[in-house]
């Protein structure tokens, strides 16, 4: 599991937190905006975002940071969906901003603020509960952030269906298997990986995933490498398995870097890569010694951020 610091800065602006007891800190414009509702009670979401809409320019709004949604009530995604007329400046947007867990939040379909948001060029979504997405075909998108700790695979057929011309970087989290709840895998990926429907993309992350390693394997022979800058297979059970399939595969030394921070590698397999790849930034942080499997444990546990719940 994973407790990330509060962010100070989001899309090139600082983080400025809003509270509905005071005035607010900076102008409209200068500021990435972070809204916050308790998990119970209130105020809600919805009562939040009124607040500050009553309190700060929306017009001039370019950043803004919705965090700590509420169990109860609308999902963080209808909520910001039904103001988005008022946001129309609006470039950077994170849904389900730092969550202890990134299964806790209830997140629901994001669809409609992509459809809301033509202008839009980041979107972070984090969660789980509710998490939903159909295909959207989007002008603007730039990056697209998705971190879950069980990533329906519907969602990622979604992305993957997708038109997104303008969009550079792609990071998700596929997750793993919860209980009765079925995570993303390699059979999902779609798309992505021929790049048809992504022709701007040039860096791309699949990570956290249970099954890092049949990732890894498609990886190694999709038409999208050939045109990406950065590439990471990290935080899941990447072993000596992926890392021969990459190894083995299509050439990976136009990389500038690639990311495979917390794995499962062997030290002869760590030097095999460092050797293969003289002129890319390799991260093979984080090792956790050998995959030898989860055996009676679950496999959550083998994941940077798996918690089930």
């Amino acid at each position: 599991m994973s407790f990330q610091e509060p962010a100070k800065e989001f899309h090139g602006l600082p983080v400025v937190r809003f509270s509905p007891d005071r005035r607010p800190d900076a102008a409209a414009e200068e500021a990435a905006w972070l809204l916050e509702a308790d998990f119970v009670g209130s105020p809600s979401l919805g009562e939040v975002i009124e607040a500050f809409l009553a309190s700060v320019d929306g017009t001039r709004v370019t950043a803004l940071l919705l965090g700590h949604i509420e169990y109860e009530g609308p999902d963080g995604a209808d909520t910001l969906a039904d103001v988005a007329d008022r946001l129309p400046a609006l470039r950077a947007l994170s849904l389900g901003h730092e969550q202890d867990f990134c299964g806790m939040e209830a997140t629901g379909d994001f669809t409609p603020v992509l459809q809301r948001l033509p202008r839009l060029e980041r979107l972070d979504v984090r969660g789980r509960y509710d998490l939903d997405l159909r295909p959207v075909r989007h002008e603007a998108l730039r990056t697209l952030r998705v971190e879950s700790c069980n990533l329906p695979p519907e969602v990622m057929r979604a992305i993957a269906d997708s038109d997104l011309p303008a969009l550079e970087r792609l990071d998700v989290w596929l997750g793993v298997d919860g209980g009765d709840i079925e995570a993303a895998d390699e059979s999902d990926l779609g798309a992505v990986l021929t790049g048809e429907r992504l022709p701007s993309l040039r860096a791309l992350a699949l990570e956290n995933s249970g099954v890092q390693d049949e990732i890894a394997e498609r990886i190694a022979t999709a038409p999208v490498v050939t045109r990406l800058r950065r590439l990471s297979l990290a935080r899941g059970t990447f072993s000596d398995r992926g890392a021969e399939a990459l190894l083995t595969g299509q050439p990976l030394t136009h990389l500038e870097h690639l990311d495979l921070h917390h794995h499962y590698l062997s030290d002869d397999m760590e030097e095999r890569l460092l050797s293969a790849l003289p002129t890319t930034e390799v991260d093979l942080g984080g090792g956790r010694g050998p995959w030898y499997g989860p055996f009676d444990e679950e496999v959550f546990n083998f994941v940077e951020d798996g918690r089930d719940f």
